[in-house]
């Protein structure tokens, strides 16, 4: 039985940049918790990378089903 979680909508502040994701169980993490989850293998079919800038931000396993870009999820207010 798999008990990750799916990330389902995300929140983004006034420059586009996501700040909170909401899961499958209709939780809501700040997007540095989620990252946190990510890393421990919590999150079904997310991985965290690296950017040019060295900071750290989630991204679909583009190894897994979905190919969109977490930031192109539904977002709640």
């Amino acid at each position: 039985m798999n008990d990750n979680r799916k990330i389902i909508k995300i929140r983004k502040d006034q420059e586009g940049e996501i700040t909170d994701i909401m899961l499958d169980d209709e939780t809501v993490v700040p997007v540095n918790h989620a990252i946190l989850m990510a890393k421990d293998g919590l999150l079904e079919g997310t991985i965290v990378v690296r950017g040019k800038n060295g900071g750290e931000f989630l991204r679909n396993d583009p190894n897994g089903p979905v190919a969109d870009a977490i930031s192109d999820l539904p977002t709640f207010k």
